[in-house]
């Protein structure tokens, strides 16, 4: 098996390519449960409120395991780790798939938290090393495609599914399109040794780094005010603009089609304003979160903000990816492990929060919760990397 010095620059882009449908793949599994909560709440004689903490436990589960995968397997042949993590992956929809209570469901569910947890843990050093040394931010970019697509394609085709033939069935599907992924990883990418795993003494030296650990606080609380929304998107556009499945459906691809122009001009702005094309996103995230109400009470509103929003947060998290590996060269797989989890707890912060607002103001607020922690984030990111800079030029 070639090692990735020996093999060329054509076979490194595919290699790429195959992880970004394995990301396209991993991003719908996570997300598609917000296009079926009602759908799984009927089935389950559960309230779709309370479907969405699904969210918050799978998300929790991946930020627990994170950090413990990351150093028991940081030793593990990355092409071998990725096809033990798919091959968990695949096992666990076949129980989501067959799921006769909420308790299977989850069991499931935590089978592919471990497996998520495992590949963004790696997926994201693995591209960048695979790409040419003048092409890291389009291989990131590529990666970002695959999540976007999921957007676009995976979570409104996983709500199709789920409408025609069972939500269990869109979890079977995406076990399949996993099957499919490994094969794929397994025929183009080389031999992969393990190299910038970390330490435990790696995270003493994050700590050291005042502008990574504010970083790191920054994507809880943005993701957390993202995620006080998104999770509830569904009910609340039916709720607030009245709006029919095939509507809905709409919303939810017009949301991912906005993360492609996204990681294009991520790859051509980004190298060159690396600091102010991260508050531009935390900024426009926040400001779509403050005006999500009045935008949802007409479509046409609606559709130009959700580009916005869409395309806001798939930014943030590929401007965020990129500044974790420029601050922490030196143990990126720990470091971006870190930053999954860190994600993920936003992620269920958000819903568990949304949760809460939703029962106590009504779904309309939910929007005016996230944006003012959006907002608060953004003065902190201003703070942080202006504090940075000035370090760097002294």
């Amino acid at each position: 098996m070639a090692t990735p010095d020996a093999v060329s620059s054509e076979q490194s882009w595919w290699g790429v390519l195959a992880l970004a449908l394995t990301a396209f793949i991993f991003n719908t599994t996570e997300f598609v449960p917000v296009a079926l909560l009602s759908a799984i709440g009927d089935s389950l004689q559960m309230q779709p409120t309370a479907v969405g903490l699904m969210l918050t436990i799978y998300a929790w589960a991946v930020a627990v395991v994170s950090l413990p995968l990351t150093f028991v397997t940081r030793h593990v042949e990355r092409r071998k780790l990725l096809s033990c993590a798919l091959l968990v992956f695949v096992g666990s929809h076949v129980v989501t798939g067959v799921a006769w209570n909420f308790t299977v469901l989850m069991i499931g569910r935590l089978g592919i938290a471990c497996a998520h947890a495992v590949f963004w843990s790696i997926s994201v050093p693995l591209a960048v090393r695979l790409a040419p040394s003048d092409r890291k931010s389009r291989a990131l970019s590529l990666l970002a495609m695959g999540s976007a697509i999921a957007m676009v394609a995976g979570i409104p085709l996983g709500r199709v599914i789920g409408e025609a033939l069972g939500w269990r069935d869109t979890f079977l599907v995406i076990g399949g399109a996993a099957a499919v992924a490994l094969l794929l990883l397994r025929a183009t990418l080389p031999t992969l040794p393990s190299q910038g795993a970390g330490s435990l003494s790696s995270i003493g030296t994050f700590l050291r780094k005042p502008a990574l650990v504010t970083l790191y606080a920054i994507t809880v609380l943005v993701v957390s005010a993202h995620f006080t929304s998104y999770t509830y998107i569904e009910p609340f556009v039916q709720s607030v603009n009245h709006a029919s499945s095939s509507r809905i459906t709409y919303v939810l691809i017009l949301f991912g089609v906005a993360g492609m122009p996204a990681a294009i001009c991520f790859n051509r702005v980004f190298p060159e304003r690396p600091a102010d094309f991260l508050l531009a996103s935390i900024i426009a995230l926040s400001a779509c979160l403050l005006i999500l109400f009045p935008s949802a009470l007409n479509i046409v509103t609606l559709s130009v903000h959700t580009l916005v929003w869409g395309g806001a947060i798939v930014c943030f998290g590929l401007a965020m990816q990129a500044w974790v590996l420029k601050l922490a060269p030196e143990a990126t797989d720990l470091a971006v492990s870190i930053f999954s989890g860190l994600y993920n707890v936003g992620i269920g912060a958000g819903a568990l929060l949304g949760n809460h607002i939703a029962g106590a103001f009504g779904l309309p607020w939910i929007g005016t919760f996230g944006g003012v922690v959006g907002i608060f984030s953004a003065g902190i990111a201003w703070a942080a990397l202006r504090l940075h800079e000035r370090r760097a030029l002294a």
